[in-house]
């Protein structure tokens, strides 16, 4: 069975691209717009394996969003990649300290990603 990752961006193109990219890898996939989205999809679905989340959206932002699962037990081990445009340290350093596993900058390299993404999932 493949694994599922949840997208959760505001952007529709980098929502798009990220879950394009991911079915090519055999991935299944559900995408949301925003945090709030995100955990009315991830409660709606089945299990999620892995959640690639943006910082900036509007509703409720990534860093709430990744606060809010790391509060309930079920998720306190999901593996979460932050996909953000927000380059600086203390973005950074704030996307770890929340509970991301790891965070990389927009546009990230699909092979980049596949890689980080097959690494967490072990």
């Amino acid at each position: 069975m493949s694994k599922h990752i949840l997208i959760v961006d505001d952007s529709k193109t980098v929502r798009n691209l990220v879950a394009f990219i991911m079915k090519k890898e055999g991935f299944k996939v559900t995408t949301a717009e925003n945090g709030l989205d995100g955990l009315e999809k991830l409660y709606a679905a089945e299990p999620v394996d892995l959640i690639i989340c943006d910082i900036n959206m509007p509703v409720m932002d990534g860093l709430t969003f990744i606060k809010n699962l790391r509060e309930q037990d079920q998720y306190k081990d999901l593996p979460i990649v932050v996909l953000s445009t927000e380059s600086q340290e203390k973005d950074i350093q704030l996307g770890i300290e929340f509970g991301a596993n790891l965070y990389m900058v927009k546009p990230a390299q699909p092979t980049a990603m596949i890689t980080n993404v097959r690494m967490l999932l072990g």
